[in-house]
């Protein structure tokens, strides 16, 4: 397989088994874990505790003051992340063909700040499970496959857009290959996260107002 047979297979029949198996992964997880109920209530319950799930996920969305530094990378990788996948105008044409839906990318000099940016974030994080003993400890292998397979796409995409490393048309192939792996990873490791942090400050929050404590 040449370089061109392998972005046909990576934009074609690759993208599309990538795309199948996340969906249908992460519709598998959401439901597993709606079907886990609520736990019965053994005191008497105090409330609804629906406005307290609403806080709760307002109230974990928001900066600590004591870890700010590794927050403020955190924040910015998540946020830079967002802006390239939704407005690098090229993923914007994508989701055009994919799904029919168009609007309008940015310039290319604010992807770029915001890619490197968020790659700066990534590194800065890593960087800081191996200097501070306690997160060096808690950290497993799932932390930093979740770590590799979000940083590969980033650096992949850069590196092709710039047309630095290997000739384009491979680097293209072997970012969105990259891609494609995140997409696959997404259900089957801490990744998915991305789609289930919600639900669980929404059931942490709502579980504490119905047993009437202050969260």
């Amino acid at each position: 397989m040449n370089e061109i047979e392998l972005l046909n297979w990576a934009r074609g029949p690759g993208l599309a088994y990538a795309t199948i198996i996340m969906v249908f992964g992460l519709t598998l997880r959401v439901f597993e874990i709606l079907s886990l109920g609520r736990a019965e209530e053994l005191a008497e319950v105090r409330g609804t505790g629906v406005s307290d799930g609403w806080k709760m996920i307002l109230k974990r969305s928001l900066p600590e003051p004591r870890h700010w530094k590794l927050i403020t990378a955190s924040y910015i990788f998540h946020v830079g992340l967002l802006v390239v996948i939704f407005f690098f105008i090229p993923h914007t044409q994508l989701f055009r063909d994919v799904f029919g839906i168009f609007w309008s990318g940015w310039p290319n000099y604010v992807i770029d700040f915001f890619t490197v940016l968020s790659i700066a974030a990534m590194m800065y994080t890593l960087v800081s499970r191996f200097v501070d003993p306690t997160r060096r400890i808690l950290s497993k292998m799932s932390d930093y496959f979740a770590w590799v397979v979000t940083f590969l796409p980033l650096v992949t995409g850069y590196m092709a857009f710039h047309r630095l490393g290997i000739d384009y048309t491979t680097m293209l192939a072997v970012h969105i290959l990259s891609v494609e792996l995140l997409m696959i990873s997404l259900p089957v490791s801490k990744l998915t996260h991305a789609i289930t942090f919600t639900m669980a400050r929404y059931y942490t929050g709502s579980t504490n107002g119905r047993r009437g404590i202050q969260s």
